[in-house]
């Protein structure tokens, strides 16, 4: 998928019959791009998607700018959800700050298989609102993530322990932003 433009992935996306109608747009300018990034959960929160209720964490994601893929059913639109905020969405760039340093680099594709052991699920930060933090690291602008717990990209349904997620957070993030194979 790395050489997928993001015209291709939002064809392939709303022509496969496994995906649950996400509603598909392009946007442009500042995005977060949590894709390699861990998620935290929010203890005793919850976040109720499509009627379903899910764990609610939080990842740190880099703030960029560029084309970016939005779930409008979810964000309504390509408008940021306010000041010093903006979409959780998908990008295809070359390289872009990872953490811990948050240097850029290429992205590292990967595919695990989920637990129930903490830590050993998944997240799903695509279309969710964060709130831009006020000091940068190593001048990337950081963003904090709020977003489901083991909730597909894909369906809204539940992600449950043994199944396969493709990711480009390192081995060993805790609960790592991605999606499920269906």
């Amino acid at each position: 998928m790395k050489y997928l433009t993001l015209a291709a992935l939002a064809a392939a996306l709303t022509s496969a019959p496994a995906i649950a109608s996400p509603a598909l747009a392009i946007c442009h300018g500042e995005y977060a791009l949590c894709a390699s990034s861990a998620t935290v959960p929010l203890p005793g929160k919850t976040i109720t998607v499509g009627g379903r209720v899910f764990a609610l964490g939080v990842s740190v994601c880099p703030v960029i700018s560029g084309a970016a893929i939005a779930d409008v059913n979810l964000t309504g639109s390509c408008t940021p959800p306010g000041p010093g905020r903006v979409w959780s969405l998908f990008g295809t760039p070359a390289t872009y700050p990872q953490p811990p340093d948050w240097v850029p680099a290429a992205p590292v594709d990967r595919a695990f298989v989920t637990t129930s052991k903490p830590g050993g699920g998944m997240s799903n930060m695509w279309s969710f609102p964060c709130v831009k933090r006020a000091r940068t690291v190593n001048g990337v602008q950081l963003a904090d993530c709020y977003g489901p717990l083991n909730e597909s990209p894909w369906t809204g349904q539940a992600v449950p322990p043994g199944s396969t997620v493709g990711t480009a957070a390192p081995a060993g993030a805790p609960n790592p932003v991605g999606g499920n194979f269906p």
